[in-house]
């Protein structure tokens, strides 16, 4: 695997990774943790998750005496709000996986070793591990895996429908965010199109070039043109199922509460379909991350912080998460337990992640992957893409997804 983005610079940072050691070796410590999650995580309305978490946290370290302070950063702003200044950010705090691309090259995150890492590896599967992995070092504890998947209403839909998506679109309106670039690479990946080669290879660059990928193109025009589909923006797809002219939406577990609210007994959840190409059967494939607690380089008392770090990300917090925010968890033990085993949406995440999904590449060009990929959605919605320039525009697409925005 080539990390070109971060192997040079990873020479340099930390020669051991941070460690914890047995809590019967702790010694006094008083000390301040920051930590960052977003404001639904701090919120009584969903009872306070964070606090409660690092209260019980505290409870179990009689001989840590532990001021807390916290603040709000979502998972997704963690790079952008961590080096604004490097030295400021919180001890510990919650990204999604994608954000290492630009808090390893800052040295602003650290590497876990020792029991923590232990730990991570024997109570995640591999897809979780590997996407927190780099040329060998490990950097978080995950805490929720990060992909979307299918709500359809059963009424509409049965467990052989939902298998093919033309099947679906013979039966009901489906909704589909074509102009969001996390989504619409699903269909290329499906007809091997691919991400830095194995997913890591610099100089492999996107390759969405050719028959491969024009005929993809093709097929999207017919299907943006199918009276039976709906392109999801502004929230139309949630807004479709609430009011009945939507039968089949594409999200993620963000969105099952008002689902489910909606649905009611007709509530379905599954991984992704296939769809027909040319009269062959190819599988849509989505983006996979994960959620995972992280710790900063520069935390002044990383003994504490890798703790705090491992107890968040932990089965027992995991299960208090979903309780309180739907937050699927990915602790494999967890997931054996039948309340969890038996959920259609932890289940239908899970089986999205290990069989409809590729890790979502987190190289340094991945960067130029998303505008020109919007962009391209949005002539697609706009009907400016068509059979007859198709290839054409499929090959300038590629072209910009290659090209740096500041060459």
């Amino acid at each position: 695997m080539k990390r070109k983005m971060v192997s040079v610079l990873l020479a340099g940072m930390m020669a051991a990774a941070l460690a914890v050691p047995a809590a019967a070796e702790e010694e006094s410590i008083t000390c301040e943790m920051t930590v960052w999650s977003p404001a639904e995580d701090q919120s009584p309305d969903y009872g306070s998750w964070l606090q409660t978490q690092c209260e019980a946290f505290a409870a179990e370290h009689p001989n840590w005496d532990i001021t807390f302070t916290y603040g709000v950063c979502p998972e997704g702003d963690a790079a952008k709000t961590v080096v604004q200044d490097i030295e400021a950010a919180a001890d510990v705090f919650m990204m999604t996986n994608d954000q290492l691309t630009n808090l390893l090259p800052v040295k602003a995150v650290a590497r876990l070793g020792g029991e923590t890492e232990t730990y991570v590896k024997e109570t995640n599967s591999q897809t979780m591990v590997d996407s927190l992995t780099v040329d060998g070092a490990l950097y978080g504890v995950p805490f929720t895996s990060n992909t979307w998947f299918m709500y359809y209403d059963t009424s509409v839909f049965s467990e052989e429908d939902i298998k093919n998506l033309d099947t679906m679109l013979e039966k009901g309106v489906v909704s589909f965010p074509l102009t969001n670039s996390w989504y619409l690479a699903s269909f290329y990946v499906g007809n091997g199109c691919t991400f830095f080669g194995d997913g890591y290879d610099e100089e492999a660059g996107i390759d969405f070039s050719g028959e491969k990928a024009s005929a993809v193109t093709d097929y999207l025009v017919d299907l943006r043109n199918n009276e039976n589909f709906l392109v999801d923006v502004d929230g139309s797809g949630i807004a479709g199922i609430r009011d009945g002219s939507v039968a089949a939406m594409f999200s993620g577990s963000w969105d099952f509460a008002a689902v489910k609210e909606a649905l009611g007994d007709n509530f379905g959840v599954a991984q992704l379909p296939k769809y027909t190409l040319n009269g062959e059967e190819k599988q849509m494939y989505s983006f996979a991350g994960s959620k995972a607690m992280a710790v900063s380089a520069n935390t002044e008392y990383p003994q504490v912080a890798v703790a705090l770090a491992r107890y968040l990300g932990s089965a027992e917090a995991q299960k208090s998460h979903y309780e309180a925010r739907n937050i699927i968890p990915c602790n494999t033990e967890v997931l054996q337990d039948p309340v969890f085993a038996e959920d259609l949406l932890v289940k239908a995440q899970n089986d999205t992640v290990a069989n409809t999904s590729i890790i979502q590449p987190f190289v340094g060009p991945m960067g130029n992957y998303w505008t020109p990929t919007d962009n391209f959605g949005k002539s697609l919605r706009d009907g400016e893409v068509t059979h007859d320039n198709a290839a054409e525009a499929t090959e300038a697409w590629n072209t910009n997804m290659n090209t740096s925005a500041v060459e």
